[in-house]
C-alpha cells in the first residue's frame, strides 16, 4: 500500500492513519497479507504504520541505471 498523502492544512487529523487502517483491515479479511513501503526515515509515517502493527521487514533500494 502506498504512498498515502494528506495536504499540510489536513494533517495530524488522523486521516492517513484512518485510511491506512480500513484498507489494512479490509485486505487483511480478505486472507492477504499488507505490505507498506515507507521511507524509514520518516518518523510520521513509521509511527503511523508501527500503530497499525507493522513491522519493518526488509530495506529496499529503487535504481535507475541512466547511459
Amino acid at each position: 500500500m502506498g504512498p498515502v498523502y494528506t495536504p499540510p492544512g489536513q494533517r495530524g487529523r488522523g486521516w492517513a492513519s484512518n485510511a491506512g487502517a480500513e484498507v489494512s483491515r479490509r485486505i487483511q479479511a480478505e486472507g492477504a497479507r499488507v505490505c507498506l513501503f515507507t521511507d524509514r526515515a520518516n518518523p510520521t509515517s513509521n509511527k503511523i504504520y508501527a500503530a497499525l502493527g507493522s513491522r519493518p521487514v526488509v530495506d529496499m533500494a529503487n535504481l535507475v541505471i541512466v547511459r
